[in-house]
């Protein structure tokens, strides 16, 4: 079956914040925009929340814990599935990779240049429209 299918790329982001309700961003080695939400790619037989968990931790050794869906999304440009989710910083010390350089934990009023689309994923997990509020009852 999977001969005959197109493929297309499932993608993860994550709203992760701290005990003070700051969000963590990272720093991309390798955006134009380089500031943005974490996530990555999924693995074949990967969950999408785990990918998201094994991803955070590959790119900065941090652990976190996912919890709820805020959205999904598809690229009429791009053959891709994005699901973004929310989830709590646990703990762990940073360690810089190749893909990250830095991190940080941001209020609304501070957060560094973001893609519009990062930025409205943030105020949709701060702020749930009426209609995502009656999907998720």
């Amino acid at each position: 079956m999977s001969f005959f299918q197109t493929r297309f790329l499932v993608g993860v982001t994550g709203l992760i914040f701290n005990d003070k309700q700051e969000i963590l961003l990272f720093k991309h080695t390798y955006r134009s925009h380089p500031w943005s939400l974490p996530g990555g790619y999924l693995n074949p037989g990967e969950h999408p929340r785990e990918c998201l968990e094994r991803e955070i931790k590959e790119e900065s050794n941090f652990v976190v814990s996912i919890d709820d869906t805020v959205s999904t999304r598809t690229d009429r440009s791009y053959p891709r599935l994005d699901i973004c989710y929310q989830g709590v910083f646990i703990g762990g010390d940073f360690v810089p990779t190749h893909e990250v350089s830095e991190f940080g934990f941001f209020t609304l009023d501070n957060l560094p240049l973001l893609r519009q689309n990062q930025l409205f994923l943030i105020n949709e997990a701060l702020h749930p429209s009426s209609s995502n509020q009656q999907n998720t009852k």
